[in-house]
């Protein structure tokens, strides 16, 4: 130790010792203190360098590197070099070699200015745990003592504390804990250091800990798609099958390999005629259909009624509405958009209100809309979903029969009853992402996220609704040539700009939406009008109105981060809002707000 302390203390002296009281080798013990606080800094930024390539991926080598990073770095060396610092001065008082050359010693020897002749200002002051533990001395002197061997420790460990974080950022808090926790046991283990040495080397540490941040903020924490891809487990090869020998007898009863069915065929109306097929067999009767298979069908979405293959699309009925022979009562109009009219209907058959959409006119483009929109709702099974129960063939066109939700938009209630809380917010934030990961599993792009999409019911619950312009992956084009589809408030930047739509989309969108519900106002502002909206999106400009003071503000940044590589997945808002509700003491479930009576009900 003392060879390290000395070295130390040498390079410190020739860098930095200005002939100022209190003394040369006092300003280089400064100095020396300010090397010793770059060990930490090193430490932290070898695992900030780790985790951007790791993410939270946390197994047995990556907490060793972590543990090992803070013992070392941390504690040990720093410790090692303080001990070597005091073994110096303390020798020298008490004429042993030090590891300075003489000229040096000699120096160390002089008195200057009020501290008297240095050796005996180092070498022959009382231990830290003698001076706390035994207090002795006026009081001026005896409180700049508690100041300079407690206060600044605690103000050094304050900024440990925050390195150690900003090292451990997009992850759990725990991992931290090895990166401080060894500062906690350079302080004890610095107590049998002299206490003027000790003060001064913690007064050079503390500046450095300080700018210890600046490179840790400059590194950054690990990309959200480290971080996801942390979280996945690796797939594990299927076992090798081992080849069965059957009998020729069971080889011979087995079935025939299965032959897809070919497309089917583009829809026609019950008006309309198709050609007469050639009949080569005498018709066979349609068996009886099985009754509490159908009730169960529409009660719960699942697979649509599609005809088999080989000849039109076969409805459940031949009509909708009770004077067409069906079985819906209109009620009344609950609105109008894109493609269709939504009424409020009467199921007589189930005794139960529904929404029922039903296309204006039944041209190529309705009905391939009509029936994507089919095919996504029914293949998404949410609570926080709108459900698809049914769809019907009608002289009108084609119509969804949807669950119906009583409610407020979320952009009414957010009008009406003020902006949200963190809580609420976070809420809602976990239960769309929900419904929205809900609907990418299977394949399904929302994408038109927004606070009129979002309907909250009388108990205070979101619910995510419109999948009019929701599409599976693989499909045609949703509209006509270059019609931009969805709302350009709430468009991400690459929608606006005329790229496809991804998952990366609808969290963007989502984002806005829990952005407004925050704040009353889209994250980018309001424009004159949807072409400037439009034109505001797809350049990207500047989101002037995120909720500056909530606790969200920084996931919220991030998730509206313009490059759709750089936001958050779903996957991790959901991890992040759900730990940020557990340590508030809340639960992921529960009302975002609360509707009062005579709101308007929508679908």
């Amino acid at each position: 130790m003392v060879n390290l302390g000395s070295s130390l203390l040498s390079f410190a002296h020739g860098i930095f010792s200005p002939d100022l009281c209190p003394g040369d080798w006092v300003w280089a013990t400064v100095m020396a203190g300010a090397l010793i606080g770059l060990f930490p800094v090193v430490g932290m930024l070898l695992v900030a360098l780790v985790r951007k390539g790791t993410g939270n991926t946390y197994n047995a080598a990556t907490i060793s590197v972590i543990a090992a990073a803070g013992g070392f770095f941390v504690f040990l060396m720093p410790w090692l070099f303080s001990m070597g610092v005091y073994e110096v001065f303390h020798n020298i008082y008490l004429g042993e070699p030090s590891g300075l050359n003489s000229a040096e010693v000699s120096t160390v020897m002089q008195g200057d200015c009020w501290v008297g002749p240095e050796v005996e200002h180092f070498g022959r002051s009382s231990l830290v745990y003698d001076v706390l533990i035994h207090p002795s001395g006026n009081t001026p002197i005896l409180l700049l003592r508690i100041l300079m061997l407690v206060g600044l420790p605690g103000l050094i460990f304050l900024f440990i504390w925050l390195q150690a974080r900003s090292a451990m950022r997009r992850g759990p808090k725990w991992p931290a804990r090895l990166l401080w926790l060894p500062f906690v046991l350079l302080v004890l283990g610095n107590g049998m250091v002299s206490a003027n040495v000790a003060s001064y080397l913690w007064l050079g540490f503390l500046p450095v800990s300080i700018l210890g941040l600046v490179p840790l903020l400059v590194i950054g924490p690990p990309s959200w798609s480290v971080i996801e891809r942390s979280y996945q487990k690796p797939q594990q090869p299927p076992p090798p099958q081992q080849p069965q020998q059957q009998p020729p007898q069971a080889l011979q009863q087995q079935p025939p390999p299965y032959e897809p069915p070919p497309p089917l065929p583009p829809y026609q109306a019950p008006g309309q005629a198709g050609p007469t097929p050639t009949r080569v067999a005498p018709p066979m009767a349609d068996p009886e259909p099985d009754r509490a298979a159908l009730a169960k069908l529409a009660a719960d979405p699942g697979p649509l009624p599609f005809a088999s293959p080989g000849g039109p699309p076969r409805p459940t009925q031949t009509g909708l509405w009770q004077n067409h022979g069906g079985r819906f009562r209109k009620l009344k109009p609950l609105g109008q958009g894109g493609f269709g009219t939504v009424w409020l209907a009467r199921d007589t058959q189930l005794d139960r209100t529904v929404a029922v959409k039903l296309a204006h006119a039944p041209n190529a483009e309705a009905e391939a809309r009509m029936l994507r929109e089919a095919r996504a709702l029914a293949a998404v099974h949410h609570p926080h979903c709108v459900r698809v129960y049914d769809i019907i063939a009608d002289p009108d066109g084609l119509g969804i029969v949807m669950e119906y939700i009583e409610g407020q938009q979320l952009a009414d209630a957010v009008h009406e009853g003020g902006a949200l809380g963190d809580v609420a917010a976070a809420r809602l934030w976990v239960t769309m992402a929900g419904a929205l990961t809900a609907a990418h599993a299977k394949g399904v792009l929302h994408r038109d996220v927004k606070p009129a999409n979002v309907i909250v019911d009388p108990s205070g619950n979101p619910h995510l609704i419109d999948f009019g312009i929701a599409r599976s992956e693989g499909d045609s084009t949703l509209t006509a040539a270059g019609m931009m589809v969805g709302t350009p408030d709430f468009l991400a930047p690459e929608t606006a700009s005329g790229k496809a739509a991804t998952p990366a989309s609808d969290a963007w969108q989502l984002a806005a939406t829990v952005s407004f519900a925050l704040t009353g106002q889209p994250p980018r502002g309001v424009r004159d009008n949807a072409m400037a909206s439009l034109m505001a999106a797809a350049k990207g400009e500047p989101l002037s109105q995120l909720p500056h003071r909530s606790a969200h503000l920084r996931l919220l940044t991030a998730s509206l981060d313009a490059d759709p590589g750089r936001r958050p997945t779903l996957a991790a808002v959901t991890r992040e809002m759900s730990t940020w509700l557990n340590h508030s003491g809340q639960g992921a479930e529960g009302p975002v707000t609360r509707i009062m009576n005579g709101t308007r009900p929508l679908r």
